[in-house]
């Protein structure tokens, strides 16, 4: 029997019916790249059959994700998948899934101790060392190799921040990238929000660049409000993303956003129930399973908007 449940909080109790298999979701928050993994997780469950599925938000508080997991666990699911808020949390989850013989299945954010998984965890995510040199030297060659750049971080403590930043500093120590200067690197969190007003305070201050690289769309697209609210200084800096979600997709097409990465959100959420059934099973899993970034620019935009809704 299949039954898929979604809470935004886990306060209710689950009752399993006949053979189903149950799997804890938990994510660390519902941002539109995190919501079209959970999509993808929840459509390929119920595809599946015999699958039933409870979601938690953590809401970006690894303190909650932490008391979420530790509820589902109690509740005795037969495993775990979860989208880490931090990714140094996994230290913590870790032993919690392993002590109760519940598979674990970390999705897109790589934990710290991944080299420490037991044999019944694994990663699905995308290897980050491809992210941020897609787009690095993309923007690399827009700019000839010559300019300013500025970049915006995602979160200090993301494995994928911290990859895609350091990505970002490989490229541009290569003899055709050398010429590129980071004037500026703060951290926006993710958010447009953030990445708007710290955009708006570079151009307050007089900072000049030819390139703005985010580590996301979402501050990407942030980062652009900022650009057009400035004499539509967006026509002379080129702004890259990466996550190729609906929305940056619209902006490349509106020629405002000129690179950004696809990260396939949708396939990082069916892997990592497929591996959950698999350890759940009893089988065996690779520790760490990737799936391939692809560039995304406006000469090949088309293809991934017909397909990002």
């Amino acid at each position: 029997m299949r039954r898929i449940v979604f809470l935004s909080l886990l306060m209710l109790t689950l009752t399993s019916h006949g053979n189903a298999a149950t799997l804890g979701v938990s994510v660390s928050n519902l941002d539109e790249f995190n919501s079209t993994l959970l999509r993808g997780l929840l459509a390929h469950a119920k595809g599946a059959g015999g699958v039933d599925v409870v979601t938690t938000d953590a809401k970006g508080d690894g303190d909650l994700q932490k008391k979420q997991v530790t509820e589902l666990v109690a509740r005795k699911v037969d495993a775990l998948v979860v989208l880490l808020a931090d990714g140094d949390l996994g230290a913590q989850l870790t032993p919690i899934a392993f002590g109760a013989g519940i598979p674990l299945v970390y999705v897109n954010n790589v934990p710290a101790n991944v080299l420490d998984l037991p044999p019944n965890q694994a990663v699905v995510a995308s290897d980050e060392k491809q992210s941020g040199s897609l787009q690095a030297k993309e923007v690399c060659r827009l700019l000839n190799g010559q300019g300013n750049i500025a970049v915006l971080v995602g979160e200090p403590f993301h494995a994928a921040a911290r990859a895609r930043t350091t990505d970002v500093d490989d490229v541009l120590s290569t003899p055709d990238c050398n010429g590129l200067k980071v004037v500026e690197r703060q951290t926006a969190y993710w958010s447009p929000d953030f990445a708007e007003a710290q955009v708006e305070e570079w151009l307050t201050a007089g900072v000049k660049f030819d390139a703005i690289l985010a580590n996301n769309d979402d501050m990407a697209l942030g980062a652009i409000r900022a650009l057009k609210r400035n004499d539509g200084a967006t026509k002379n800096v080129i702004v890259a993303g990466i996550d190729a979600i609906h929305p940056a997709l619209e902006a490349m097409k509106a020629g405002e956003l000129k690179v950004t990465v696809f990260q396939n959100a949708a396939a990082q959420g069916a892997g990592a129930v497929d591996a959950a059934l698999k350890l759940a099973q009893g089988e065996k899993v690779p520790r760490e399973n990737y799936i391939p970034f692809e560039l995304v620019t406006p000469q090949n935009v088309d293809q991934y908007l017909v397909n990002s809704r």
